[in-house]
Order: C-alpha cells, then sequence, then structure tokens
C-alpha cells in the first residue's frame, strides 16, 4: 500500500492527483411499467434525446448491485477514458448449492482493459471490495483509489491470494481533488457502519455525477465524524445532473438509529449479564466492535477475539487507530479460563449463521477452545440477510439447548442498519438537487420503492431510471436515456479455487441432485455380442433407502435390461452413448411415474 500522503495537520488545501494516460448488442432496457412509476414507455420514448453519436456523453453501466443487494460495481465512460467504482461479492442464495461466492461479470472491461484509468472504492465492506482478487489480474491491476481504513482492509484481502503490491493503492485524503483521464473526483465522507465510508462528486467535461452508496446521516456517529453535509450542499449548488443513490432502506419510513442510540443498548445489557458475553456481529462493522470493547471496559471485563476475519481487522482497525482498545483488554481465549465468568467478553465472527464461523463452530461444540456455559449470554447485532435465517434459527436453536440467554433484534434493538430510510433519502435528493435520478444498491422493488419516493418530492418520472445489471444508461447536455445497448451479463461463480468454471448446467445439476438425489446405474456389456454380463448395479444416493425399496430396485433393473435388449435387435453395431441416453430418460421417466421425484441417473456402461 502507498504511504499515507496526506496534508499536513491544519492544512485546508486540496492536492490533484492525476493519473498517467493510459475504454453489447442488446434490447431496449427502459424501465418496465409500475403502478408507483406512471407514464407510457412510449411517451418516455418519444421524449428521449437523440444523441449523435459524436456527442461528448457520459456512459453509465451498473455491472452489479442493481435488482440485487451486493455484488456492487458501477462503470463510468467517457470517451475513451473509464472508471470503475467498487469491486464487490455476493454469498450465495439457497438455489447454489456449494457456490462460496458470486462475482461481476468483467467480460466488456476486460476487452477495454488499456482504457481503465483507475478504480474507486467506496468503503471495506466485502460486497464492495470483495471481488477485488478475482477481478483486478483480469483488468491488467489497475491503480486503486480510496480511504485509508479501506485501503488496509483491501491489501489484506489481495495479500490472502498473494497479490499485494500488484495494484497501486492511493490513500485519498478527503480534500483532495483526482484527476482520472476525462474525469475529476472529489469526496465526501458520509456515514455507514464502518470508518472512512465516501461518496464521490465526479465531473466530466459536460456531465455532473454524485455516487453515494452504503450511506446514512447519522448526527452522532461512534467516532464523531458527521456525514459533511456542506460538501453535498455546495455540489448540489454547483448543479448536478445525475444522482446515483443507495436504495436498501427506501421502504423503510423515518430516519435511521444512531449508532450512538444503539451503544446505550449495549452497555445496558453488558452490565447487566452475569457471565460470559458472546458477542456476535460482521467484523467490518467497526463502531459496533467500538461500541462493545467500550462496554467490556467500561464494566471491568477483558476481551477475546476469535473468527479469523475478526482478529484480522481488529487489528488493522486498532493498528491504523480506528479502534481505540486500553492494554491488555484484549487477551487469549485460554487466559479467559482464569477469569471469573462474569469479566469476560468474547466478539466473533458468524451473525450471519456461516457454517465455518466462530459462533458455528461454537454451537455445534467444535470450537477448539470456546464452549457455551449455563448463563452465558450471545448477542447477535445483525439482520439477517435475506437467505440466512434458517441457519441462524439452527445455531440459535443449539446454543440456547446449551444453556446460553440468546439476544438478537426481534426481541432487542441490538442492530442498526448503516443504510438510511426514506426521509434520509429524501434529504439526500433535496440538497444534491439532481436533474436525474439512477436508484441503486437495492433488489428492483427497493429501487422501485426510491424512484417513487424521488417521485414524492417533485422529481419527473422521466427524469428517473430503474436498471437492471448490465443497462447503459446515456447522459448529455441534449438530455438522457437508457440505451438500446445491454451487456450480457452472466452470474460467475467462485467453487473453491474455480472461477467461473461453474456454469447454469453444472449448478441445475447440484440443484437437481440436492432436492431428489442419484441413481447411478452399472452395466457390463459383452463387447462382441452385446448382452448384459450380470445384474444391472442400482446406486442410490439422496434417492431412496435401498434396504427397503427391493421392489423397487428390481423394476429399475428391468426397465433397464428392456433397454439393452431392444437396442440389441437392430443389425448394426450397438451405440453405447445412445444406450446411455436411452438408460437416463426411460428409467428417469420410469421413476418419476413410480415416486413423482426426478432423481439424476448416471449410467455407466462398462465393457468386457
Amino acid at each position: 500500500m502507498s504511504t499515507d500522503s496526506r496534508s499536513p495537520e491544519g492544512r485546508q488545501k486540496r492536492r490533484v492527483l492525476r493519473s498517467p494516460r493510459f475504454r453489447g448488442s442488446a434490447s431496449s432496457h427502459a424501465p418496465r411499467p409500475t403502478p408507483g412509476l406512471r407514464g407510457q414507455e412510449a411517451m418516455r420514448a418519444a421524449m428521449q434525446p437523440q444523441f449523435k453519436r459524436t456527442d461528448p456523453h457520459l456512459r453509465v453501466i451498473p455491472m452489479g448491485g442493481v435488482e440485487e443487494v451486493g455484488k456492487n460495481m458501477t462503470v463510468l465512460e467517457y470517451g475513451d477514458d473509464i472508471i470503475i467504482i467498487d469491486v464487490g461479492l455476493a454469498f450465495p442464495d439457497e438455489t447454489m448449492p456449494g457456490i462460496d461466492y458470486v462475482i461481476p461479470d468483467t467480460k466488456y472491461l476486460q476487452e477495454r482493459r488499456r482504457n481503465i484509468r483507475g478504480i474507486l472504492f467506496t468503503h471495506g465492506h466485502l460486497d464492495h471490495i470483495g471481488a477485488s482478487p478475482y477481478i483486478l489480474p483480469k483488468l491488467g491491476d489497475p491503480p486503486i483509489y480510496t480511504m485509508r481504513l479501506t485501503a488496509a482492509l483491501l491489501e489484506k484481502r489481495l495479500e490472502e491470494f498473494h497479490l499485494k503490491g500488484r495494484s497501486q493503492i492511493h490513500i485519498l485524503n478527503k480534500d483532495d481533488v483526482l484527476r482520472l483521464g476525462a474525469f475529476t473526483i472529489r469526496v465526501f465522507r458520509l456515514n455507514h457502519n464502518i470508518p472512512d465510508c465516501i461518496g464521490f462528486s465526479i465531473k466530466t467535461p459536460t456531465e455532473h455525477v454524485i455516487y453515494a452508496t452504503d450511506w446514512k446521516f447519522d448526527h452522532t456517529p461512534v467516532d464523531e465524524k458527521p456525514a459533511e453535509f456542506h460538501k453535498i450542499a455546495n455540489f448540489g449548488g454547483e448543479g448536478v445532473d445525475l444522482l446515483l443513490s443507495d436504495s436498501t432502506n427506501a421502504d423503510e419510513p423515518g430516519y435511521s438509529l444512531s449508532e450512538k442510540d444503539l451503544g446505550e443498548t449495549i452497555d445496558t445489557v453488558v452490565k447487566a449479564a452475569q457471565g460470559r458475553i458472546i458477542f456476535a456481529t460482521f467484523s467490518s462493522l467497526i463502531s459496533r466492535l467500538q461500541q462493545a470493547i467500550d462496554a467490556a471496559v467500561k464494566h471491568d471485563r477483558k476481551v477475546v477475539v476469535t473468527g479469523r476475519s475478526m482478529v484480522d481487522t481488529v487489528e488493522i482497525a486498532h493498528n491504523l487507530g480506528y479502534l481505540h482498545i486500553p492494554k491488555k483488554t484484549v487477551i487469549t481465549a485460554d487466559s479467559s479460563k482464569r477469569l471469573p465468568d462474569n469479566k469476560v467478553l468474547i466478539l466473533t465472527t458468524g451473525s450471519q449463521g456461516e457454517e465455518a464461523a466462530a459462533l458455528a463452530r461454537i454451537a455445534r461444540q467444535e470450537h477448539k477452545t470456546i464452549v457455551i456455559k449455563p448463563g452465558d449470554t450471545v448477542v447477535v447485532s445483525a439482520s439477517p440477510i435475506p437467505g440466512n435465517e434458517r441457519a441462524i434459527a439452527a445455531i440459535m436453536n443449539d446454543l440456547t439447548r446449551q444453556g446460553a440467554h440468546v439476544l438478537y433484534q426481534k426481541i432487542l434493538d441490538i442492530h442498526s442498519s448503516g443504510h438510511g430510510r426514506q426521509e434520509d433519502l429524501k434529504l439526500m435528493i433535496a440538497l444534491t438537487k439532481p436533474k436525474y435520478f439512477l436508484p441503486i444498491h437495492g433488489e428492483h422493488y427497493l429501487l422501485v420503492a426510491h424512484a417513487e419516493l424521488a417521485q414524492s418530492i417533485g422529481m419527473k418520472n422521466e427524469n428517473i431510471f430503474v436498471m437492471d445489471n448490465g443497462g447503459v444508461l446515456e447522459v448529455s447536455q441534449r438530455g438522457a436515456k437508457i440505451s438500446q445497448e445491454k451487456l450480457p451479463l452472466s452470474q460467475i461463480f467462485v467453487d473453491g479455487l474455480g472461477v467461473g468454471d461453474i456454469g447454469e448446467v453444472v449448478l441445475r445439476d447440484r440443484q437437481v441432485m440436492a432436492q431428489d438425489g442419484m441413481v447411478v446405474v452399472i452395466l457390463t456389456i459383452d463387447r462382441r455380442s452385446g448382452r448384459i454380463v450380470n445384474s444391472p448395479d442400482i446406486i442410490s444416493r439422496g434417492f431412496i433407502y435401498m434396504k427397503g425399496s427391493e421392489d423397487l430396485i428390481r423394476e429399475v433393473k428391468h426397465e433397464v435390461r428392456k433397454v439393452v435388449e431392444t437396442q440389441n435387435h437392430k443389425p448394426h453395431e450397438p451405440n453405447w452413448a445412445y444406450i446411455r441416453n436411452q438408460i437416463r430418460d426411460q428409467v428417469g421417466e420410469f421413476l418419476f411415474q413410480r415416486t413423482e421425484r426426478r432423481p439424476m441417473i448416471l449410467p455407466v456402461v462398462i465393457e468386457v
């Protein structure tokens, strides 16, 4: 990581950073009509500006982060210059068995890697930096620009993949002016649940864009650094052509809860607990970690840190001064065994029910050093990501059975979202006064809710664009429109060491096996006669219990023999590939008729 080159304390002079000089066919991608977004598509099409190919204009391309929460990546393109904002991952849902992560499809950028002037990162959460090790090498390891904590977390992630030092990381000062090709970029501080979260003012020769993702307006943040309202208002005064803004809580009325208010709840829990406290949260929620540590210190508890990502993040944040931990506060798990239970607080990962995380191992009684005791209090300080509810419930069941008292969001205000609610979102629009608006960071229904919110405070429907990943928004002095072009983006799956080698066919096979199991049919065939040497062997996994289904197995063998005998009556040499397909089809159909299940059929033919 490059050395922090901030201006000396007290100087307000801006640095100007300059980069070295080094840019799909689709159908129309206008937003689908919805009850909340009135107006006909035909009317919008008629009103769209007619660009000339020679007109200078900005192209905005969401590569991820719209129609979903996660996998955030946005491309801005002006002439032959490209900048990228965030390179995040998404976690798999229940339809993706065996998949570790989902990352953006960057084929479009790989073909234009020479035109990439740099990558901007807003903050250090994995849905914004997590895909970097997989994607940066494909893009030629372009230069990176971000704040100090984000840079350190990103560097740690790249180091895990032996990529440290390949991309030059530039540390931004909040007052810097960054020039990357045709783009002039300034930063402004926002509040989230991790320090050093920023938004960007991005100017081209013809347009002014405000980019703000993962933010809320917190008037009493834990780090005592509120959002820079004055900067945001000044940008609005300069004239903003396009605003891109976070939609995560667009359906939540009111204002977001301050992190400092949550700190009072944490303090109350720590004070009241009679035994150990196991505090589970995201390792990247540094303000939350600070509050837990502060409460532990206040009530004379030592802190144990467990879980690899938690240990790494605490170390990085502490070394950089983002976490304030008094000396001798943090101890090892073994040392904590010599203390009374009411003198120990354990910080752990696993608030989302991750199978390999420390909290899950504790719940399964597989953790090397931490075992649940009756009287322990487990605090799950996070809201469940959709799809994780069952895993979290299973862990809480296991912890409760072992005598722990479990506190979570439904029974106690133990979590504060890092994303603004409706009143925060309206204030951002009011401060920036954009001509055009593109909601980002949310499922489609949340993008629509944010669009309707913008309408409610006076924005025109024709100036609001609800897009999907791969859509192209063109903005110029003539106006803004969704291009006829749409990038054909695919889901890129990470499975172990494999990146992109798992396609839809493999995933579908896994789904079939997960739902209905598999049946292996093994045939031994005489090469000369084409006849079955021995009775077919049937192996079932996840479909039926073999010992209790002898009659069904016998019938399957009969179906297999019929296929082979039918083929043998033909005068030409047996086509074993054809026979395997016939077995697959006919046995599959037979089993569906008998069981109304469709297991995967795997025929194996052995010639002797």
